[in-house]
């Protein structure tokens, strides 16, 4: 078995009590003492701290904005040029087919553009730049740097205490700022559904940081296992579950991520890989859809799980890609994609669950509103 990589905090969440699992090739906590359902529940009311130095920071750059700008629209459907300094927005990778390579994260910094990818697909994202990026843009990978998340209603609360500067950022502003000492890259934003930041800093001042962080009344540390319970009531995609190579944008109910200046008739329309295909589907509709679910029961239905619209139908009209039970709900949570015509919501659909069929039914996404500083 190929050696599990550490992140800097590693030590950390041993001394924790972290249960360690391995995650997208690393060691990772999925949980702490307080346990899953606890974690989650600290998490939407106070604040909670996760370690995501697992996913990969590029640092792009080539002499002005618009040379890295617009070499970097030519591997992702987003207006990059028009990004305002100190902004970030969530953007994907594409293919010739239209399907997501991965989702991300981009920031403008300056004339330079700093990039957050998934830990999974982070080599093929760096050598996809690589290839595709002219000589002229200088790709960097940050492997010296850690990145941590800090979410929840009382992050700016605490974040504040180091730097106050913190408070006045809004959703998806940037911003240097000095964590007791510490440089950090800051970002307000995070893949919880909660007010937060994302902190990159130097490897070895995050256990520090962290620490310092951890010491303060609101602040718990979070695992895997809340991470992805709150995602999902979040109606936050997991890439390699809810997003993957053969899945279009537009089925994904992503197309609010695509600005209007590189759709079919924007100031700068097409130029990524599978735009012919990502328009037709915005013109005539994608043959599937994501949508929320709700199972009856107590439950949870977990991905996998086949989608009829009938008790007694033999073909499946769709497929479960991350379901659980959502403590802040009290109730199993799952999301998934349905045929077109079964995505209305409030459709009543049957799970087929160890041989038998249990309904569920249809809903919009998410199933938490989300708690953004705007």
């Amino acid at each position: 078995m190929t050696e599990l990589e550490q992140t800097p905090l590693v030590a950390l969440h041993k001394a924790l009590g972290a249960k360690m699992v391995p995650f997208a090739g690393y060691e990772m906590p999925v949980q702490y003492p307080m346990g899953v359902m606890n974690e989650h529940l600290h998490t939407r009311a106070h604040a909670g701290l996760f370690d995501v130095s697992h996913m990969g920071q590029v640092l792009l750059s080539g002499g002005s904005w618009e040379a890295v700008a617009l070499a970097f629209e030519a591997l992702v459907p987003m207006d990059v040029l028009g990004l305002g300094d100190g902004r970030q927005r969530y953007g994907f990778f594409t293919n010739d087919a239209g399907g997501i390579e991965d989702d991300l994260m981009f920031a403008r910094r300056g004339d330079n553009l700093f990039v957050v990818v998934n830990a999974a697909c982070k080599a093929a994202d760096v050598a996809r730049m690589r290839a595709a990026l002219p000589g002229g843009i200088a790709i960097q990978e940050l492997t010296d740097r850690a990145l941590i998340a800090l979410q929840g209603p009382q992050a700016e609360t605490a974040l504040a205490r180091l730097d106050a500067r913190a408070a006045g950022m809004r959703f998806m502003d940037v911003a240097d700022l000095d964590l007791g000492g510490c440089a950090a890259i800051v970002s307000r934003s995070g893949y919880t559904g909660e007010d937060g930041f994302e902190i990159s800093v130097p490897a070895d001042r995050a256990e520090q940081l962290a620490q310092t962080l951890l010491d303060m009344d609101e602040v718990a540390p979070i695992g895997l296992g809340a991470r992805d319970s709150l995602r999902l009531e979040a109606g936050l995609c997991l890439y390699g579950h809810d997003l993957d190579p053969q899945t279009n944008p537009i089925e994904a109910s992503l197309t609010w991520a695509m600005q209007k200046a590189r759709r079919a008739g924007g100031a700068r329309q097409g130029g990524f890989p599978g735009a012919a295909a990502i328009y037709d589907a915005m013109l005539h509709g994608p043959d599937r859809r994501r949508v929320g679910l709700q199972p009856q029961g107590r439950a949870p239905m977990r991905e996998g799980v086949a989608l009829f619209d009938s008790e007694t139908a033999s073909d499946p009209v769709g497929r479960i890609t991350s379901g659980g039970f959502g403590p802040s709900l009290g109730a199993p949570v799952a999301m998934g994609y349905v045929t077109a015509p079964h995505a209305s919501s409030g459709t009543a659909l049957w799970a087929e669950v160890r041989g038998k069929r249990l309904p569920v039914t249809t809903c919009d996404l998410p199933f938490i509103p989300a708690n953004f500083k705007r």
